[in-house]
This record gives structure tokens, C-alpha cells and sequence, in this order.
């Protein structure tokens, strides 16, 4: 029995970089970083000063009274998936019924969830007592709350699902969502993922764990992945949404496809609570079942969105993944980590990155790493430092997603 093809038709963000995906790969092909420093006055008690917040806060794309029963993480979820939706061509199947909402799903993940909610109600309980805590709190904090309110916008009924697996999350719900389409569970999927964690007790407690960059330079170069002045990564905010298809669901209704989702590998490091396995097996294995399910061989493998965070170890780490399975077709690969722009966005991450990766494969150009000015000497890749041209004929791409707990998701994109 042939296997079902997982295309995908729609895409939608809202970044650091632009409130939409036009905005934010012009940002990215320009180099341009959304990095700056943070104007609210609670950063003044803070080691870290700088994070990459979206550039088009939510309250100037969504309704007023909407967006105020939404988490900030919801909220961005909603631009995002709005975008995708639309993008996708399926909102005007479902305003004329001709979308079966029992075959539509959602796979939305998150890092941390409804962090910023969850702390003000704490606040106010403590300032004001316990009646003053909003009687919308739960729902707007639960984890599930952008992939519930997704289900809402439009119309979903089959699973609506949201994957917590810290920085990797975002590229775990995209891989759950292949395996919904091709077990037979849904035709359509919206997956992605989203975070909002530019908040004084995340950014305190990361710089403790001396996981944040604490350069006190221009902010829009302290990002570096892989050079060797890097010291930890930025916080970012905002999210990533792909619509997934099964092909002859998207072919039925005559779809734009912007590329075809080969397959995912996912594996664990059971070494660390926080810090990877300096040897990068676990995502070496990721990868390799990745490549493994997508039935490709390495040497298809044209561009690589790296997980590249700005850290000492996991930048290292991830090269030698890299070379372990691709080996020598690593020298053919253009790799780039597009967090050097947009921060670290956690649970977001991975989405965000696996929207540049389609647009990579269809464009047929790699988005730069900036702020790389002395490659580390144990990292053997060919990194990208100004947009590159990807070549012609049938291409592949990969985006690697890596995260706290030892969480390894590897996705596999193809030309269509």
C-alpha cells in the first residue's frame, strides 16, 4: 500500500522579524536582526536586558475583545494561524461548507504555555486576594489553549493535539501531524507552535542557568551561532503555523503546495535534564530516522535550518550530528541558523524555522547566519553568512529542533 503524501499549503507567523510571512523572509534573506533591548521598566533589576519581541504586537491584528480572553501565546498563535489559514485557501471552503470539519485537526505546541497569564494572576491574588483572580485564567494559561482556540477559528473536531517538549516542540507537533494525516485520522492539519516567555521570572531564571547571553554589546549581534565569541542564546517571542495536507486532499481542491513533508524522526538523549549529550547521538539518531522515513538518501539533502542556539555545547554538538549522518554530503549542504535574527523562540522555535525551510526549498535560497565572524574551529560546516542559492532540480531540507529534557525532533521538507 503506497504511502500517503503529506503536502503543505499554507503558511503563517508573526516574528521578531515581521508580523507575517512576507515580512518576516524578507527579514531573514536581508539579514536583519530583531534583536534589541527591552523597554519595560522590570528590566532594570535584570542581568539580561535584550530579547527579540515580535514586531507587530497581536493587539493590532486581532479583535480587542478577543485577544483579552487570549494568553500573549495564544494570541500569537492566532496571528499565525489566521495567516496559514487564509494562505491555504481553506477558509473559503469552510465559509461555503465544503470542509468536513471532522477530517480538519490541530497539532499546536508550546514550551511553557500561558507563562505571562499564569504569573499576573499569582500577582494579583497576592496584591488584591483571591476573588480578583480572573475567572478566565485557566483557560487562557493551559498549555492547549492556542491549539483549543485554533480548533474554535476553524472549525477542527478530529484530535487537536499540543506537544510540550520544550525547544523541540514546535517541530513535534509538525511531526505529529504527518502521523494524523497518514494514519487516516484527518486530511487537514494546522501544526506549529508558539511561546511568550519575555517575562522577568523566565529571563531571570535562564540567566541563572546561564543559558542566556549576558553580552552587554549591540544587541542585534549578540546572537552568533557558532562563532566563537558566542556565550547563550536570546529569548524570543511569537510563532510559526504550517497547514498540512494529505496530497490528493490538497490536488482535490486544486491547492498552491509549497513543498512535500517527507517524514520526522524523534528520539530522546536520556543524558541531561538541560544540557545535550556533548556527542550528539540522541539527535543524530533523530536524524537518521528522519531521513530513514522520508526514504532519502543524505545526498538529497541541500539545506539545513539548524537548531544552532548561540550556546558553547550545542552548537558543537549539532555539527557533529550533522557530519554523523549526512558524512561526506555534509560538504554539499548549506547550513544556516536563522535564531542568529529571530532569538530563541522555545516552544515556537522549531515552527518558525520549518516555515523559513519550505520557503528555503521553494525560493531555492538559504537565509543568512549573521553575526558569525570567527567560526569556531571544532565546527566543519558550510555555514551561509549571506543568502545563498540552493540548486535546481529535486531538493531536500532538514530542521532540526533540540530541547531541555533531551528532546530530539528532526523534520525532512522536499521540493514538489
Amino acid at each position: 500500500m503506497a504511502r500517503t503524501r503529506v503536502v503543505v499549503t499554507g503558511l503563517g507567523t508573526t516574528s521578531p522579524l515581521g508580523g507575517d510571512v512576507p515580512s518576516t523572509w524578507e527579514g531573514m534573506l536581508a539579514g536583519r536582526s530583531g534583536v534589541r533591548h527591552l523597554e519595560q521598566d522590570w528590566t532594570e533589576e535584570l542581568a539580561v536586558k535584550i530579547g527579540a519581541p515580535v514586531a507587530v504586537d497581536p493587539s493590532e491584528v486581532l479583535e480587542r475583545v478577543k485577544a483579552r480572553r487570549m494568553d500573549r501565546s495564544t494570541q500569537f498563535a492566532m496571528v499565525a494561524a489566521i495567516e496559514a489559514w487564509h494562505d491555504s485557501g481553506l477558509d473559503a471552503a469552510q465559509e461555503t461548507g465544503d470542509l468536513d470539519g471532522d477530517r480538519v485537526g490541530v497539532a499546536m505546541a508550546t514550551g511553557i504555555g500561558g507563562v505571562t497569564t499564569l504569573l499576573a494572576n499569582y500577582d494579583t491574588m497576592k496584591e488584591k486576594g483571591p476573588r480578583r483572580v480572573s475567572p478566565l485564567a485557566v483557560p487562557m494559561l493551559m498549555a492547549n489553549g492556542p491549539a483549543a482556540n485554533i480548533s474554535l477559528l476553524v472549525g477542527a473536531r478530529a484530535a487537536v493535539n499540543t506537544p510540550v517538549s520544550a525547544c523541540a516542540s514546535g517541530n513535534e507537533a509538525i511531526a505529529l501531524a504527518i502521523d494524523q494525516i497518514r494514519l487516516g485520522r484527518a486530511d487537514v492539519v494546522i501544526a506549529g507552535g508558539c511561546e511568550a516567555a519575555i517575562h522577568p521570572l523566565p529571563m531571570a531564571a535562564f540567566a541563572n542557568m546561564m543559558a542566556l547571553s549576558k553580552n552587554a554589546g549591540d544587541p542585534t549581534t549578540v546572537s552568533r551561532p557558532w562563532d566563537t565569541g558566542r556565550d547563550g542564546f536570546v529569548l524570543g517571542e511569537g510563532a510559526g503555523v504550517l497547514v498540512l495536507e494529505s496530497e490528493e486532499h490538497a490536488r482535490a481542491r486544486g491547492a498552491r503546495i509549497y513543498a512535500e513533508v517527507l517524514g520526522a524522526g524523534i528520539t530522546a538523549d536520556s543524558h541531561d535534564i538541560a544540557q545535550p549529550d556533548p556527542a550528539g547521538r540522541g539527535g543524530s539518531r533523530a536524524i537518521k530516522r528522519a531521513l530513514l522515513e522520508s526514504e532519502v538518501d543524505p545526498s538529497v539533502i541541500k539545506h539545513v535550518n539548524a537548531h544552532a542556539t548561540s550556546t558553547p555545547q550545542g552548537d558543537i554538538a549539532e555539527g557533529l550530528m550533522l557530519h554523523a549522518t549526512l558524512g561526506a554530503h555534509v560538504e554539499e549542504v548549506v547550513v544556516t541558523s536563522t535564531k542568529s535574527m529571530t532569538g530563541h523562540l522555545l516552544g515556537g522555535a522549531g515552527a518558525l524555522e520549518a516555515v523559513a525551510t519550505v520557503l528555503a526549498i521553494r525560493h531555492r535560497v538559504s537565509p543568512p547566519t549573521i553575526n558569525l565572524d570567527d567560526l569556531d574551529p571544532e565546527v566543519h560546516l558550510d555555514i551561509a553568512t549571506t543568502a545563498r542559492e540552493l540548486p535546481q532540480g529535486d531538493i531536500a531540507a532538514l530542521n532540526n529542533s533540540f530541547g531541555f529534557g533531551g528532546a530530539n525532533v528532526a523534520v525532512v521538507f522536499a521540493s514538489i
